[in-house]
């Protein structure tokens, strides 16, 4: 007889929350990279013990259209996301966003969209496809 590992009803799950948002770059950024700035600035904010509470997680990325228009000529490459976090922890996901600046050397620029309680109304609402 094989047993099942029971699931945990939703009362006692975590709640979650999704927060939409969009990244400007020079330069072509990958989901790698990507998480890798969300993690290295939770890390150099609130160590290791307070970004293990956050429960981070990009959920869906998506690539906007290149500005290949821009006033000094350079290219602008623009990507817009979705990170889950858990719900006491809104505050502090936020507050890491704006200390994102750059990567590898060359501007980055995180813009919050919105918050959402799921991701389908993420989508709907902030995402806009």
């Amino acid at each position: 007889m094989i047993q099942k590992l029971k699931i945990l009803p939703p009362t006692l799950r975590d709640k979650k929350r999704y927060v939409a948002f969009e990244v400007t770059s020079h330069g072509s950024l990958g989901r790698d990279d990507l998480i890798s700035m969300i993690l290295d600035a939770s890390l150099y904010l609130y160590g290791a013990c307070g970004a293990g509470k956050f429960d981070l997680w990009v959920v869906k990325l998506w690539q906007c259209k290149t500005d290949i228009n821009s006033p000094k000529g350079i290219n602008e490459y623009r990507m817009k996301g979705i990170l889950r976090c858990r719900r006491e922890e809104i505050d502090s996901v936020m507050a890491i966003i704006p200390t994102i600046t750059n990567f590898r050397g060359k501007p980055v620029v995180f813009h919050t969209l919105g918050i959402s309680g799921t991701i389908k109304s993420a989508i709907k609402n902030f995402i806009k496809l």
